[in-house]
């Protein structure tokens, strides 16, 4: 059967239909550009309204990255620094909490570098112990690389998270911790060592306090749904005319080709293919010929007739490499409009979808 498909207005419903089903986890895998930065602004925003309380939401999204920004020296070179903006109230009363021995045990277990943050001066100096002909040599005042700097600022919100989860002053008002993608620029080890600690600190019986992350990345979210167990899982789509979607979902929502496939069905039975199309439909391929080993995507293109297949290949190729754009799109001629069927109805025969996949499903309004 398939999955019911719920109808929402806005992001602020559905931030509330969240906070209304009151579950310890709540997981949400989204697209990116469907709004989840958006979404946990909403969800904030909701706990500051709330009778009896400032704010109720310790949060970390690309607002929390923008708390840090480097100082370069670019006339000294010598002289680099990580900037914090203390003026933010995530930093509130940070001074004298001893936070770097905090973070310290947590950057441990992915990179090995130094660092010590001055709350007082709104800065975090870095610096690395190398081997240099046999003795150690300190680094003083390096920059580190982007994915250091990301893993950096999400070890100092998970420090200040456990104060809260701790229900510690100065964060004992915290119920809520929203937590969205705080894994981009990190390769699939680091990615899954996040989700692992993640999920074994937000586990611990101690922790009273309720957690929402949303993500776009697919092994992220499929680590976190095996680490938490039971909770709220939860898809959200764009509608394809005012509003979102979501649904419920397993732990692999993150097979999304099946999401752009039932896509391209839609868009093949309405007439509304346009030239970005054959963009979706290669990466589709791509993905197939992946979970299938095959060493390139057009060992999908299953057409009787090799030169025929020889040809759809050519023409995919052709139409990637044309600059058509999703947000300028232009509608396909006739011709490759039957061009494009005909590949993709091959491909959905030679490898067996579900068919209820593309049946309408049903959309309860909320």
């Amino acid at each position: 059967m398939a999955t019911e498909v719920h109808k929402i207005d806005s992001l602020t419903a559905f931030a509330n239909n969240i906070r209304e089903a009151d579950k310890r986890f709540t997981l949400v895998y989204a697209y990116n550009g469907t709004g989840k930065t958006r979404l946990s602004s909403e969800f904030k925003e909701i706990g500051k309204q709330l009778e009896g309380k400032e704010r109720d939401t310790l949060y970390f999204n690309a607002f929390t990255e923008d708390l840090f920004w480097w100082n370069n020296d670019l006339d000294g070179d010598s002289d680099r620094f990580l900037n914090i903006n203390t003026d933010s109230t995530f930093f509130d009363d940070l001074e004298g909490s001893s936070i770097d021995d905090r973070i310290r045990p947590i950057l441990r277990q992915f990179f090995d570098f130094n660092f010590r943050t001055n709350i007082e001066e709104s800065k975090v100096v870095f610096s690395k112990e190398i081997i240099e002909k046999g003795n150690s040599v300190t680094l003083a005042n390096i920059k580190i690389s982007r994915g250091e700097e990301r893993i950096f600022i999400w070890c100092f919100f998970i420090a200040i998270a456990q104060i809260a989860i701790e229900k510690q002053e100065p964060y004992d008002w915290v119920d809520y911790l929203y937590i969205d993608d705080p894994i981009s620029s990190l390769d699939d080890i680091n990615v899954i060592a996040v989700a692992h600690y993640l999920g074994r600190i937000l586990k611990s019986d101690s922790n009273k306090v309720k957690t929402v992350i949303s993500t776009h990345h697919s092994l992220f979210f499929n680590v976190l749904c095996n680490e938490l167990g039971n909770g709220a899982r939860k898809l959200l789509l764009r509608s394809d005319t005012d509003g979102y979607n979501y649904k419920w979902t397993s732990d692999t929502p993150f097979i999304y080709h099946i999401s752009i496939i039932q896509q391209l069905d839609k868009a093949i039975k309405e007439d509304a293919l346009f030239t970005y199309h054959f963009n979706v439909l290669r990466n589709v391929l791509e993905k197939a010929a992946n979970f299938h080993g095959f060493s390139s995507w057009k060992d999908c293109i299953i057409i009787n007739n090799d030169e025929e297949g020889t040809l759809r290949s050519r023409m995919i190729n052709v139409m990637n490499h044309g600059g058509y754009s999703l947000f300028e799109p232009t509608e396909m001629v006739e011709q490759n409009k039957e061009i494009f069927a005909e590949i993709f109805d091959n491909f959905r025969r030679n490898y067996k979808f579900n068919e209820e996949l593309f049946n309408e499903p049903q959309t309860i309004a909320l």
